[in-house]
């Protein structure tokens, strides 16, 4: 039987069961006080303060992108060598790797990019595109300040080129 293709929202639904454990184990509900529905609050429910370290925000966030690695591994095994270059095929896993990198940084307020996020980046590439290389080179334009002196040298040589030719051809001879 063939292996069935991972579709839709995958990463999600792995995302919310890692929320869920979350929940379910108490660490998301540590400083929270039970508060009563008094005279001044009735319009809106008492709500959980988090209180999130920084130890504790990197270490959440090291579980998390070694989940987003494993799902990436996951949606590569079931590309060939042959199309490991085609962006085509390669596009959607990669790209749930980066957004699930940075949606999750973005949630827990980690910083994107981030060292972490580069060296999944980085390891996808030594690991699966190390051998891609474009068979038409792509030329881009020069940087502005390399191009901008490239435009004003013949421009500021001109003028002198032209002293130098009016200051020879005055010394009184004639040429024939």
């Amino acid at each position: 039987m063939a292996r069935r293709a991972q579709t839709g929202s995958g990463c999600f639904s792995r995302g919310l069961l890692l929320l869920w454990g979350l929940l379910g184990s108490g660490l998301c509900h540590t400083g929270t006080e039970a508060e009563g529905f008094g005279q001044d609050n009735r319009t809106s429910p008492p709500m959980a303060t988090f209180n999130w370290t920084a130890q504790l925000v990197e270490e959440t966030y090291t579980n998390i992108t070694q989940r987003c690695w494993e799902l990436f591994v996951d949606l590569m095994r079931n590309v060939t060598a042959a199309e490991l270059c085609e962006w085509k095929v390669i596009s959607r896993p990669y790209s749930l790797l980066q957004a699930c990198l940075e949606g999750w940084a973005d949630h827990l307020r980690y910083g994107y990019p981030n060292a972490l996020a580069e060296q999944y980046i980085f390891q996808s590439h030594h690991r699966y595109f190390h051998n891609c290389t474009l068979e038409h080179p792509l030329y881009f334009d020069p940087p502005e300040d390399v191009l901008l002196a490239m435009i004003i040298a013949p421009i500021c040589l001109i003028p002198f080129l032209v002293t130098l030719v009016i200051w020879r051809s005055k010394d009184g001879k004639t040429q024939p």
